[in-house]
């Protein structure tokens, strides 16, 4: 059975050692790490935190930006992208999640290269590691300047070309979950996901990313998990909520909902 996991996003303000002492207290079997409170609270001892608390590591966020659309060359973006899948070999993550950075007025075919160049030059680290690369694509009104990688059949076209068990796909429910695409692609995707991440919204996807308290919006999170789960998905659902719907929310509170609401839900899934 799929576990649950909480992304550090969530917990936006908190630090690294809070995160993980407070997802243990509510029995969290995993979160996803994000790589600055990590290295604010140091790798090393992270990595000790974390075995102490026996809390698995469902994915390190994030790597990527290889168009340059941060500042960064092509070069440093790949180099930061190696030392991200040392550590996530070091925390024994799961996956690392991967975004390629906005087309920043490069053309399709060109950002595309970029793209393939910087994948394989990282496959082979993450391979020598035993890391999953995990590619998200986003939803184009909301994740253009993350990654150009905007439509979902093309995401996993890509990924099942390069063959690899190293490289996988993330998907978000917050940007997919109103996709007709994600349920005539369901059962070529499971094969290829390394990660599933909930997210909930009252509108539909934009930059701002305005999410809400799971099952309080419109997307269909029920049908979205049932059909992962019916189609063979056993890896981790990792809550990824943040925005202005929530600040006024304690953090305990969206971990307390969102714990309950998984489990009302997995509790309502059978599995053969």
């Amino acid at each position: 059975m799929p576990r649950l996991s909480i992304s550090e996003v969530t917990t936006y303000s908190w630090s690294f050692q809070r995160d993980v002492r407070t997802y243990a207290q509510y029995g969290l079997p995993a979160m996803g790490i994000w790589r600055q409170k990590l290295t604010d609270y140091g790798e090393e001892k992270g990595a000790e935190l974390l075995a102490d608390s026996g809390m698995d590591v469902s994915t390190v966020y994030f790597a990527g930006g290889f168009t340059g659309h941060d500042g960064r060359s092509f070069q440093e973006a790949v180099e930061d992208a190696e030392k991200a899948i040392e550590t996530a070999s070091l925390l024994q993550a799961e996956c690392l999640t991967i975004y390629t950075g906005a087309r920043a007025g490069h053309t399709k075919s060109h950002a595309n290269r970029l793209m393939q160049m910087a994948i394989e030059q990282l496959l082979p680290v993450a391979e020598a590691n035993d890391v999953v690369l995990a590619l998200e694509p986003m939803h184009p009104h909301a994740g253009a300047d993350w990654t150009f990688m905007v439509d979902l059949e093309q995401t996993l076209r890509y990924v099942e070309s390069m063959r690899s068990r190293h490289f996988k796909m993330a998907i978000d429910t917050y940007h997919w979950g109103r996709s007709r695409k994600f349920y005539s692609l369901i059962n070529d995707l499971v094969s290829q996901l390394a990660i599933v991440f909930l997210g909930d919204a009252v509108t539909s996807p934009d930059e701002e990313q305005n999410r809400c308290l799971l099952g309080d919006g419109s997307i269909s999170l029920e049908r979205m998990v049932l059909a992962l789960i019916e189609n063979g998905y056993d890896g981790c659902f990792e809550v990824r909520l943040l925005g202005e719907e929530l600040e006024d929310l304690d953090y305990s509170q969206v971990i307390e909902h969102s714990c309950r609401f998984y489990e009302n839900l997995i509790a309502a899934v059978k599995v053969d």
